[in-house]
């Protein structure tokens, strides 16, 4: 099978995830706002470094990703509830509108205050977004392709840190040719709405979530989206929908039969459900604690530590999220071939090496005037993004998608996003201090999370791979009640029955009425 059933079922799964693209432009604008001469002044910060007044905007720089985190993690909770009781296309609606009014008040602001609540505005929607995506890219693709499909989240991730990074040192000139215009800070920060103007303004063509129709009783409904979602080339009878259709409603009804109606803390109920919930926050907390954030948001800081002044930062950062594309690229390719543990396991030791000898040469050179090793110290920054964009950023939105039962996803999502987020505002509002203040040590506060996490990766994590999301329950402890991969002779008899009535159906319908 190729990576994708037919073309409506892509193109569904790229529109979507050209919210992630505001998303992580949202996350990580500051990175290169803090590079723009007109920010400091149009809010009344002190920008030298050397300047006794620095400590105050070193804070504020850390408060303005750290608030935004903040909405981020709320927004990750309200998920929890909305992507189940309005759907998550409406709740795809509802966070690009909230980032929309959010990225606007970002732009107007005209001092620290309204910067403040607008990033946090903006977080709230980010949050949304972030959590509901790949769950609702997840939903709609087959299991085969799944992988593929929803690493489109990752690339449209590492595509908006790119944009930040480039429209950053683009405009960035206009400071340097003399000019005291705003507009170097002000429409960079803007233009984090665009995608989810886009977003917002094509959404009404998305079919609603096929397993939340089935979980909302709206079993015909269910039925068609599925069939036009997963039909494949040369299917005449829309063989392997009408399989995943019957697994998926014998599923739902097992689910009822056990569990009538699921609490608001349903995902805390059960030891599989915590288990799962100990593997998501493990894997979004250990994440950003590989310090990526910190060096997205930071890098200006860092290389500037090294030696280098003027644009030259700025380019460097540019560069350094443009690789990410390409790392993200290629786990939408193989991810589904070689397998989810693969990847993570992967991608962590060649980060904690990364940052190993980061940390040593940061040590040796930082402040130093041995142009060799401060060389070699970012060229280690650049091999930290290889691994992570190519094993790591797109693999963890998947994961995260793919070990909760359809009852408790939107739970269990905004559970994950919540621990992501929560390591996002310890790492971002202390990152500006403790880049001043201590310098490489904080490297360690990274470096050791990371060697620790490939372990917890090892002896915890199982493999999904080529699962249906129904069949990766028995990972957990719990009961497929019909396999979709592997099935005995058995089920596939009873998929053969459940065809032939379909058929039967499609065929009576089907008669010219007398």
């Amino acid at each position: 099978m190729g990576y994708i059933p037919n073309i409506f079922n892509f193109w569904v799964v790229i529109y979507v995830a050209i919210g992630a693209t505001s998303c992580s432009y949202g996350l990580a604008i500051i990175g290169s706002t803090v590079g723009q001469p007109s920010f400091y002044a149009s809010l009344g910060l002190e920008a030298d470094p050397t300047a006794p007044g620095y400590a105050r905007t070193a804070n504020l720089i850390g408060a303005f990703n750290g608030v935004n985190a903040a909405g981020a993690l709320v927004g990750s909770l309200g998920n929890a509830y909305l992507a189940d009781k309005f759907s998550r296309k409406y709740t795809i609606q509802i966070g690009a509108a909230t980032l929309i009014v959010g990225a606007a008040l970002c732009a107007a602001s005209i001092n620290v205050a309204m910067f403040i609540v607008a990033r946090i505005i903006a977080g709230f929607g980010i949050g949304i977004l972030t959590c509901v995506i790949p769950m609702y890219q997840s939903e709609v693709s087959t299991p085969e392709t799944r992988g593929f499909m929803v690493s489109m989240t990752g690339v449209c991730f590492a595509i908006g840190y790119m944009l930040s990074s480039w429209i950053g040192y683009g405009v960035y000139f206009i400071s340097a040719g003399g000019s005291d215009s705003s507009f170097p800070w002000r429409f960079p920060i803007a233009f984090q709405a665009a995608p989810a103007l886009l977003l917002l303004a094509g959404s009404k063509m998305l079919p609603f979530s096929p397993r939340w129709l089935m979980q909302n009783a709206r079993y015909d409904e269910a039925h068609s989206v599925l069939k036009r979602l997963h039909t494949r080339k040369g299917e005449e009878m829309h063989e392997q929908a009408e399989k995943e259709f019957y697994q998926l409603k014998r599923q739902v009804e097992y689910d009822r039969e056990i569990s009538a109606t699921t609490s608001a803390f349903e995902v805390f109920k059960t030891s599989s459900n915590r288990k799962r919930c100990m593997i998501a926050c493990i894997m979004m907390f250990f994440n950003m604690f590989t310090g990526v954030l910190l060096i997205a948001n930071y890098a200006v800081i860092m290389f500037t530590n090294l030696g280098l002044s003027g644009s030259t930062p700025l380019l460097l950062l540019a560069i350094w999220v443009s690789i990410s594309l390409f790392g993200n690229i290629f786990t939408a390719l193989y991810i589904d071939r070689w397998g989810r543990r693969v990847f993570m396991l992967t991608g962590i030791a060649g980060i904690f090496v990364s940052l190993l000898c980061e940390t040593i040469l940061q040590a040796l050179f930082n402040g130093t005037d041995n142009k060799a090793g401060q060389r070699a110290a970012i060229f280690f920054i650049y091999l930290f993004i290889c691994f992570w964009s190519s094993c790591q950023d797109a693999s963890q939105f998947l994961y995260l998608s793919e070990i909760f039962p359809t009852q408790i996803r939107g739970q269990g999502t905004a559970v994950g996003m919540c621990a992501w987020y929560g390591a996002q505002i310890i790492i971002l509002v202390a990152g500006p201090i403790a880049l001043t203040e201590i310098g490489w040590k904080f490297l360690l506060v990274m470096l050791v999370p990371t060697g620790i996490y490939w372990f917890l990766i090892y002896f915890l994590f199982p493999e999904t791979r080529q699962k249906s999301l129904e069949d990766i329950n028995e990972a957990f402890g719990e009961v497929t009640i019909v396999h979709y991969a592997g099935a005995s002779a058995a089920e596939e008899q009873e998929y053969h029955k459940a065809l032939e009535a379909e058929m039967h159906v499609e065929n009576v319908r089907a008669e010219p009425k007398v």
